[in-house]
């Protein structure tokens, strides 16, 4: 008897299923058909790892147990064994993630379309991370690009290419690269035959040795090779398409750069305290706006002309309701410390010496100077993220281990509130805490990195950069988080936990 199916060969669809009621255990499951002529009345070998289907009971079992389920629908034997043998890799390749599951057609509904390619690191890189952006290498237009998977792959190239290779360094979330990603592209095409332009995503904690190797310390990085040797470095990130071909025609060491001069010897009405001169200026102005800065932060450096073209017009004037100040906190140490500056810029509002008011608010010229004709106290700041009622549980360095060691699967956001990506995924990490907050063997955690004793902890947890995500079992170190910084990402790496856990205990009944 064969079995009939609707008239949708070679579609490939997914949809996403509800089951539960209300936010309070909500779960979502993920099923994608795909569609080929194959003939389900033909001999076919089937791994063992795929699923074979055949009742409808069975079927809704099956997405109601399972997370990511990748279904084969089958009815001639034009390609069954070529897809049978792609769909048995993998299921090796996800297995404890992901499912595959080959099933009898007329059951689901279907409303998504998934159109990415039926290969191998497409398919699982979809089941890890079903709502992720799809990889660079299937962009058409990234044809030209060499897409790098593995160090073996990149070495291997080195060592066999005759041409001279750009090899940019990335990371999937990265917003610059991008932006950088098409320009490559175009370079890469109107380079082609005489010049590789390669691209390798090296943001996994995998390629720490290969990122240390060629100072890859932000992304991206762009690597230039001759026969093999790594050369120079190129780093005019605001490139076009034609700037990277002149570059590579003619490649150059990147121009050492002329040093930063620092702000308090640059001609300015602004007046630059010290650690020796602060109390007795503040004892001869007694209305006076204070910049705390650092040398290198962009913020600051957005600030700057702005609080100059401030100062020409409140610090020479005799009438002038305040003057305008700024002090260096990462050279004057004793003022910042003082007056607890832990992030840049940070504006405060002295009366007769007295530290009266922080202004997050004055950022701009006109801002800075209709508030100092009129100081008032600031509107009351935003409550910090522990603060803020979450599912998220926030620790320090005295409960860190006692508190994890009781959650079999642990995600913890080391963060500092000044730092921009974090504050990007705080409500994606939080909106996924609370999809899991019923689960007494998860918890989504987060330790501020700028507090105290934390410092410590997070150089013990090996944190360099901010945000970082760390994966811990029963309180040890597991690995590194590299996904998406996304709520599918942090919702779907913790469902690909606890899907393995439901195999393990499923295996275990089936052996008693």
């Amino acid at each position: 008897m064969r079995t009939r199916v609707p008239d949708v060969a070679s579609r490939i669809m997914a949809t996403w299923s509800v089951c539960g009621s209300g936010m309070r255990g909500l779960k979502m499951r993920v099923f994608v058909s795909l569609v080929w002529l194959v003939s389900m009345s033909q001999a076919v070998k089937v791994s063992p790892l795929i699923e074979k289907v055949s009742d409808h009971k069975d079927f809704k079992k099956l997405l109601r147990t399972r997370t990511n389920v990748l279904i084969l629908y089958t009815h001639s034997a034009t390609s069954g064994d070529t897809q049978l043998k792609l769909l048995s890799e993998v299921a090796q390749a996800v297995k404890g993630q992901g499912t595959i599951a080959w099933v009898n057609c007329g059951d689901g509904t279907f409303h998504t379309e998934y159109n990415r390619p039926a290969t191998l690191k497409s398919m699982v890189a979809f089941l890890k991370d079903p709502a992720g952006a799809p990889l660079w290498e299937e962009n058409p237009e990234a044809k030209d690009i060499m897409h790098i998977e593995s160090e073996k792959d990149f070495r291997k190239l080195l060592k066999k290419e005759e041409r001279p290779i750009l090899v940019m360094f990335y990371a999937p979330w990265c917003g610059v690269c991008k932006r950088m990603q098409p320009i490559f592209q175009q370079a890469a095409t109107q380079t082609k035959g005489k010049f590789v332009l390669a691209g390798m995503n090296v943001h996994p904690a995998e390629f720490d040795g290969l990122k240390q190797e060629f100072d890859v310390k932000g992304y991206p990085t762009f690597c230039y090779f001759e026969k093999g040797k790594f050369l120079y470095h190129y780093e005019n990130y605001g490139a076009t398409a034609k700037d990277i071909v002149d570059w590579v025609r003619n490649p150059q060491p990147p121009q050492p750069k002329d040093p930063e001069v620092p702000w308090s010897e640059v001609d300015s009405a602004v007046f630059h305290l010290t650690d020796d001169t602060f109390d007795s200026f503040m004892e001869e102005h007694p209305s006076a706006l204070v910049m705390f800065y650092a040398p290198w932060c962009g913020h600051c450096k957005k600030m700057k002309p702005e609080y100059e073209e401030a100062a020409e017009i409140l610090n020479r004037d005799d009438d002038s309701p305040g003057v305008l100040a700024a002090v260096d906190a990462t050279v004057q140490k004793a003022v910042g410390e003082r007056f607890k500056i832990s992030g840049f810029p940070t504006v405060k509002y002295f009366e007769k010496g007295e530290d009266k008011y922080t202004l997050p608010q004055l950022r701009t010229k006109d801002k800075i100077i209709e508030w100092l004709q009129n100081p008032q106290a600031p509107p009351p700041p935003e409550p910090s993220w522990e603060n803020r009622p979450s599912s998220v549980s926030h620790l320090s360095a005295e409960d860190f281990r006692e508190a994890l060691k009781k959650k079999k699967h642990a995600l913890v956001m080391f963060y500092a509130p000044w730092c921009p990506h974090c504050k990007n995924a705080i409500p994606h990490f939080t909106a996924a805490a609370e999809l899991f907050k019923d689960d007494r063997k998860i918890a989504y955690a987060a330790v501020d990195c700028t507090k105290g004793h934390n410092q410590e902890l997070c150089k013990q947890e090996d944190v360099e950069g901010y945000p970082t995500f760390n994966y811990y079992n029963y309180g040890k170190f597991a690995e590194k988080y590299n996904g998406e910084r996304g709520e599918a990402g942090f919702t779907g790496f913790m469902r690909s936990l606890r899907g393995r856990d439901q195999e393990k205990v499923a295996k275990r009944k089936e052996e008693l």
